[in-house]
């Protein structure tokens, strides 16, 4: 069995990846939970609120494609720093804000700061990964919804303690900026050369996943061959403009009915639970929790897993076992079988996304933050797609039929959950 020393760099940037994950989702629900108490202090109604947030998702989407070139030019560690930095002081303008136009200033800053986040710390991820012998990506995005646990939790204890949004969302400005200073120079360089280097150093031998546990059936040897970057041909193959073009909308089209299916998850999982069963709201907020305990769950053995049998299966059985738990709430009249099936649908997804991002990341060109973006960017529009055509669904069938939606989404992924093996000779 071939044997890989990690350099004690890397893992000490692998640890510094995790802790960015955790502050983005941190300063994400630092906003998320002041909600309330900012529309008091400008006076907005919800519908505002609802026009101000969808800016905030178009300014997230400025941010992602913008990311993706830089971070190719100069590194996604400079990138980072930035967008980190930005993301940190704009997380206090909301809190600031006096009226509409400030508020929706405020959040277009955020927005577009969260984006160029979301590319940058994606695409150091993928970087510190292709050092590794196993997968490790899913980790870092259970991470991010770990630091959202931890920001909605201290957002709420401050608001307890009658604190003034404003002093809220300064600490937790001060505390993201004074990360971003620890943390930045501990992350990897990855300027463009040295990204064409990691790629072309990849090879079935040396690359990842090459670790074949003893005793594996020839099959599954195969199948784990499949999921190997291949070596300088399949490199030069997969620059390719056109190929890699086809490549990323395949990827950015999986990625797009995925994250609906977690919009829906999120935005409806509550209801459809409190509108099928009759139950009160404190019940019906269960059906989230069972969502995205196991999502957070899973994220966390994702990893192990596609070390295993490949992000392929990861996906396509992953999707499976979602569309499972679909079917189970759909059809459930009964309170704990439908928090099962949230409870499924939450396990099922969770390593998806995670495998899609780093398949992004790695087509083997010298444009990987920039194919990463694309990805992002239309996977965002799904996200925030799904609510929306479930809204719109519910005014001619019950909210429970409405999940058709997401189902059909899921297995849509399942059938085309190839696109995220790597491309091979």
């Amino acid at each position: 069995m071939a044997t890989t020393t990690i350099d004690p760099q890397t893992r000490v940037a692998r640890g510094a990846v995790f802790v960015v994950f955790a502050l983005n989702g941190f300063l994400v629900a630092m906003w998320v939970v002041h909600i309330p108490a900012i529309t008091d202090r400008t006076g907005i109604a919800h519908s505002t609120l609802g026009m101000f947030i969808l800016m905030l998702a178009g300014a997230g989407v400025v941010g992602m494609r913008i990311a993706g070139p830089l971070a190719d030019r100069f590194g996604s560690r400079t990138v980072v720093a930035a967008a980190a930095a930005i993301t940190s002081i704009s997380v206090l303008g909301p809190g600031l804000a006096t009226g509409p136009v400030s508020l929706a200033i405020a959040l277009a800053c955020f927005g577009f700061g969260n984006g160029a986040l979301d590319v940058s710390m994606n695409t150091q991820a993928v970087h510190v990964e292709r050092t590794y012998d196993r997968p490790i990506m899913s980790a870092f995005h259970a991470l991010f919804s770990g630091g959202g646990f931890v920001g909605s939790l201290l957002g709420a204890a401050a608001q307890r303690a009658g604190w003034d949004v404003r002093l809220s969302l300064s600490v937790a400005a001060v505390a993201g900026l004074a990360i971003t200073v620890a943390l930045v120079p501990r992350l990897l360089p990855d300027t463009e050369s040295s990204a064409r280097e990691s790629n072309s150093d990849i090879s079935p031998e040396s690359g990842r996943y090459a670790h074949i546990p003893d005793g594996t059936s020839q099959a599954q040897n195969q199948g784990r061959e499949s999921e190997t970057t291949s070596h300088e041909a399949g490199t030069t193959r997969s620059t390719t403009t056109p190929n890699r073009s086809r490549k990323v909308l395949a990827l950015a089209a999986i990625a797009f009915a995925l994250l609906l299916t977690e919009g829906v998850a999120a935005d409806w999982s509550a209801l459809q639970i409190r509108d099928n069963l009759d139950v009160d709201d404190a019940t019906a907020a269960l059906a989230f929790g069972a969502f995205s305990c196991t999502m957070t769950a899973g994220r966390f053995i994702a990893d192990r897993v596609a070390g295993a049998v490949g992000r392929v299966a990861i996906v396509r059985y992953g999707t499976l076992l979602a569309a499972f738990g679909l079917v189970l709430i759909m059809a459930s009249g009964w309170v704990p079988l439908t928090l099962l099936g949230w409870a499924i649908c939450g396990l099922g997804l969770s390593g998806g996304i995670p495998q899609i991002f780093t398949a992004a990341g790695n087509l083997g060109s010298s444009t990987a933050a920039t194919d990463m973006s694309r990805v992002f960017s239309l996977g965002y529009l799904g996200l925030l797609a799904g609510p929306s055509i479930i809204g719109w669904l519910t005014a001619l069938v019950p909210l429970t039929t409405a999940m058709v939606v997401p189902l059909i989404a899921v297995l849509f992924c399942c059938r085309y959950a190839g696109a995220v093996a790597p491309q091979q000779k």
